[in-house]
Formats: structure tokens, C-alpha cells, sequence
């Protein structure tokens, strides 16, 4: 008999499979317990079932996990983990310590096919998507590694490796499991889900009427700087964006981040913050400033600190909501667009 993942199954499903082999339907509820509250890997550590019928779920299930292989911690305690996946592929997460807590920044596909060229990521190529429980098991880790340390998960970013939206529903089941009162249970508000700007996503997510946080990668508001950084711009231009945003914030009263990241001599001019806050006018945005984090092969550089600040000031200027957001674990790979699976 072909031994099924028993991850794979919902709550309802499990269920179901276990009262054909002959058992009782509310042993689903406790091996979920085990799978999603306490994350266990193992069959024979889910101590409050028989050893009989611990033995039955070996004999007739697998329990594949990601399996971390590999840490590397940073001079600021960032942290960064490798994990090697069931078919062997390899992801990165990282871990964002601050003064008494954590973030984790999970990743949801094996590379990416979005291709921006001041990423790391998209020079891997997309392999494939990574199902809910590789994205479950990232957080597992890091909240296990942050305990650790003193340091509680309280927060987490999809950020990582990949297009969260090119992967709906695996990422939404993750989510699921990561928020329910019978998984992890953390709190969807404390979840931000970051993408590139995938129209038909956004507007899913709308009609989902999710409760975490969107954040969009926007970079430019200049449609011909955009399709030079960001191919996916060519797809979904500046104007389709807008309309699927506008559509976000009408269904779910939520105000998203953009994420703009200077590069110098490109999208950092005062013409550049000019077209940025037109482009706010739209709607209620808040934006992250970030510091870009050379990678190789790519030929952007830091934009200066006075251009930096003289952009942050235009913005606010026009009482937009501006943070300046500092990279951490650039020493080791580690920072917003490094991820390339260098050191796992």
C-alpha cells in the first residue's frame, strides 16, 4: 500500500480517511493538534495515542517536513536558515531579531520566475511551489530558534524567496494553519503577505476578505523605470495596480504598504519622489524606504543618504506615512533581495 501525506489532508479529510481504514473520526482532531499546534515530525511523538495506533499511522502515512541543514547567524543576530525540502530542493528563511522579539521572513516558492533585476531570488529560476506545510515549517523553526533566545516570534512577513500570490492557494492554507486556534494561533494582523503586484491576487485577496496585511512591492511609480526593474510591470502596469488596489482597500478597509527600494541614479530623484506621491493620492498607503543590499551580477548601488533624505522629506511633505526601513543580515546574505540559497 502507497503510504499518503498526511499533511496534505484538512481537518474534515483526515477524518474521513481515518473512519475508511476502520477508526474513530475525533483521533483527526488529535493528530492535527499534534501536526499544526505543536509541530511535531514524528509519528511516535504524538505521546497521547496508543502506541498501536501510533504504529497504524506509520504503517499507513508519511510525515514529510522541511528539514533545516543549515544556520548562519549574522554581526546584528540575524539569523539565516537552509532548509533542504523532502525532493531535495532548497529554500531560505530568515529570522530578524529586535530588542525582545522576532520576525520571520518565510519564503513560498523554490526560486522565482518574476525575474527583478535588483533580486537575488529571480536569478535561481522558479523550480516550483512550495506547499502549506514548507511554509508552515519555516515559521515553526524560527518561533522554536527565537524562543531560544528570548526573543518570541511576533510577527511574520511573507517576503522571503518567491511570489506569495503565484502560489494562492498553498499560501492561504498556510496562513490557515498558522493563525487557527488549532494551529500555531497567531494573530492574521500580525502577517504580512508582500507582493509584486499580481492584479488578479490582490483582488482575490479582497474577495477573500483576509484579515492580514498586504504590502506591495512597487519600486517606481514611472511605468518606464518599472518595466526595466520589474518585468512584471510589462503584465500588470501602473494603472491596472492602481485599480486592483483601489478595489483591496474598498473591500477591506485596510490601508497597504508600498515598499520602494532606491536604487541610485534610478528611481531616486525628486522627480521619482514626485510621481511616487501622485501615485498615493489614490488611496491610503503607508511606505517603506529601503536601503538597497548589493547582489551579484546586478548593477545598482546604494542610493546616497542625502538622496534618501531629501525623497523622504518630499513624501512627507505631501503627509505621506514614510518609514525607513534598516537592512539587517547583509553580512551574510541574509537582507531584503539576497536570497539565492548561497550558503545552504
Amino acid at each position: 500500500m502507497e503510504k499518503t501525506n498526511i499533511r496534505a489532508y484538512t481537518l474534515q479529510e483526515l477524518a474521513n480517511v481515518l473512519v475508511q481504514h476502520g477508526e474513530k473520526a475525533f483521533r483527526a482532531k488529535q493528530i492535527w493538534q499534534w501536526l499544526w499546534q505543536k509541530g511535531v515530525t514524528r509519528f511516535e511523538d504524538m505521546t497521547n495515542l496508543s502506541k498501536d495506533f501510533r504504529e497504524f499511522l506509520d504503517n499507513h502515512f508519511i510525515l514529510q517536513t522541511a528539514t533545516l541543514t543549515h544556520k548562519q547567524e549574522s554581526s546584528d543576530g540575524t539569523t539565516k536558515l537552509g532548509f533542504t525540502l523532502p525532493d531535495g530542493n532548497l529554500i531560505e528563511t530568515v529570522l530578524i531579531p529586535s530588542k525582545d522579539k522576532s520576525t520571520v521572513c518565510v519564503s513560498s516558492q523554490v526560486g522565482c520566475k518574476l525575474k527583478c533585476s535588483f533580486c537575488a531570488t529571480g536569478g535561481l529560476g522558479f523550480t516550483r511551489n512550495l506547499l502549506p506545510e514548507e511554509i508552515f515549517d519555516q515559521v515553526v523553526a524560527v518561533k522554536r530558534l527565537g524562543e531560544e533566545r528570548g526573543l518570541p516570534l511576533s510577527n511574520i512577513v511573507l517576503m522571503g524567496m518567491g511570489e506569495p500570490l503565484l502560489n494562492y492557494e498553498n499560501v492561504l492554507a498556510a496562513i490557515e494553519r498558522i493563525t487557527a486556534e488549532d494551529g500555531l494561533g497567531m494573530s492574521p494582523y500580525r502577517l504580512t503577505l508582500s507582493t509584486s503586484g499580481i492584479v488578479e491576487g490582490i483582488k482575490r485577496l479582497a474577495d477573500d476578505d483576509v484579515r492580514f496585511n498586504l504590502a506591495i512591492s512597487l519600486h517606481s511609480a514611472v511605468n518606464t523605470t518599472r518595466d526595466k526593474i520589474m518585468p512584471i510591470n510589462k503584465a500588470y502596469p501602473l494603472t491596472e495596480l492602481a485599480e486592483a488596489i483601489r478595489y483591496f482597500v474598498d473591500k477591506t478597509g485596510t490601508r497597504p504598504t508600498f515598499e520602494y527600494l532606491l536604487l541610485k541614479g534610478v528611481n531616486d530623484s525628486l522627480d521619482d519622489a514626485k510621481a511616487l506621491a501622485l501615485f498615493c493620492r489614490q488611496f491610503p498607503v503607508k511606505i517603506n524606504i529601503i536601503e538597497y543590499n548589493e547582489v551579484d551580477n546586478a548593477p545598482y548601488r546604494h542610493s546616497p543618504d542625502a538622496c534618501r533624505d531629501q525623497f523622504v522629506r518630499y513624501l512627507e511633505s505631501k503627509n505621506i506615512v514614510v518609514n525607513i526601513r534598516r537592512s539587517k543580515g547583509k553580512d551574510i546574505d541574509a537582507a531584503c533581495g539576497q536570497l539565492a540559497n548561497k550558503n545552504s
